[in-house]
């Protein structure tokens, strides 16, 4: 009997690995599934790896993308259609190459006897671990349909929401390219022009106005080196704190700080919120357990200081707690949650309340960001035309010194 070595992950997503013997791989794969141990890669010992972890180093898949196959993949399995058939058929249709293969390989793994949610889980970059967990126990459950409808809606939602957040933050980030980009046009090309003009009017020891000395100052500094500098200083930031932020302390510090800055870290906080209820609502819903559902969720946040509060509750429940006890505790998320998250446990129905919960908050977050633009617009507006009415105002300064002048001599 062949001894394999393996290495696969439990259901709360921690690496294991191993040697064990077996009559063969597919046997493996059967005895570590019955140990709730998903295989992602095996080889018999002394030899190379037999079961290539195709699609884990590929790129990742489009959340719209991922959508659309979850939910015609729901549609099919609803109709009756075989599993492999769904694949190949799914597979077929994808625009995305990288995806295509993946479905394929999954397809074939399935045609081996691998279960979907391990076949799938072979793929991490395009399968997480929410989807790989809930198609698990749709499987288990026989509702893998059910399963991947609420798979769909939840990807739609958080899709949704990601959207509506990049759309309102392109307006405003337009009109500071474009602010930026005219300011910096008429410093370089337009000024210089106006310095030659004014210095051949000026008088012996004359000197231009105060704020035309300024922008002139800019001018000279920003069609010099100044303007290398600061675009070297701009990109030297953004390389930094990019790779600070790749750091546990960095990453820690920068989100903390995200969540604290005003405003815009009200509408962080809330889209936490609705991004955690959406996503324990819709694992709790699919039959997953809730340590393992929190571990998930937590996995899934998107902010380390939102994991962290999450894994705390995850610490209080595992202890016998119930989850508004430790949700209170921590200071992520605001009293009315803990409160509905409290009624949901007592009435049997927190999948429900957080699906409400998440519900609300999305459109908290559509309102906040309504106000936000309606904020800003103004704001920008003014920024712009103040910015460039000062250089104007300052060009003509020394025009209207001159004028002056004359109009004395003539008197």
């Amino acid at each position: 009997m062949p001894t394999y070595v393996f290495k696969g992950r439990n259901r709360l997503g921690e690496v294991i690995v191993g040697e064990r013997p077996a009559d063969s791989r597919e046997v493996l794969r059967q005895l570590l599934r019955r140990e709730q141990v998903m295989l992602t890669s095996v080889k018999e010992k002394g030899r190379e790896i037999a079961v290539p972890k195709i699609g884990g180093g590929r790129k990742k898949v489009k959340a719209k993308e991922l959508a659309i196959f979850t939910r015609q993949f729901s549609v099919m399995i609803d109709a009756g259609l075989p599993l492999v058939q769904c694949l190949e058929i799914l597979a077929q249709q994808q625009d995305s190459k990288n995806f295509a293969m993946v479905l394929t390989q999954t397809r074939q793994d399935v045609e081996e006897g691998s279960t979907l949610a391990a076949a799938m889980a072979r793929h991490p970059k395009v399968f997480d671990q929410l989807f790989v967990n809930m198609v698990e126990a749709g499987e288990a459950g026989g509702i893998l349909d059910l399963i991947l409808q609420r798979l769909s809606t939840y990807i739609e939602k958080i899709v949704k929401l990601r959207r509506d957040v990049v759309s309102a933050m392109i307006y405003p980030a337009a009109v500071v390219v474009i602010a930026i980009a005219v300011v910096a046009v008429i410093m370089v090309f337009v000024i210089p022009s106006f310095q030659s003009i004014f210095t051949g009017l000026l008088g012996p020891g004359e000197l231009l106005p105060l704020p035309t000395r300024i922008v002139v100052g800019i001018s000279d500094f920003l069609a010099g080196i100044g303007g290398l500098v600061i675009l070297g200083v701009i990109v030297a930031a953004v390389i930094g704190i990019r790779s600070y932020y790749k750091t546990p302390k960095g990453q820690r510090m920068l989100d903390g700080l995200m969540l604290k800055i005003p405003i815009f870290g009200m509408i962080l906080r809330k889209i936490a919120v609705a991004r955690f209820s959406r996503t324990l609502s819709t694992l709790l819903s699919s039959g997953v357990p809730i340590l393992q559902s929190l571990d998930i969720t937590a996995r899934t946040a998107g902010n380390v200081i939102l994991e962290e509060a999450i894994g705390k509750i995850r610490i209080g429940v595992e202890r016998g707690e119930s989850v508004v006890e430790p949700l209170r505790a921590t200071d992520i998320f605001p009293n009315m949650v803990a409160q509905m998250v409290g009624i949901g446990e007592q009435t049997g129905a927190l999948d429900a309340m957080l699906g409400k919960i998440a519900d609300f908050y999305e459109q908290e977050v559509d309102s906040a960001i309504a106000s936000l633009l309606t904020l800003i617009e103004p704001v920008m507006i003014g920024f712009l035309g103040v910015t460039i009415g000062s250089i104007v105002i300052a060009m003509y300064l020394p025009l209207f010194t001159l004028i002056g002048k004359m109009a004395n001599g003539g008197h």
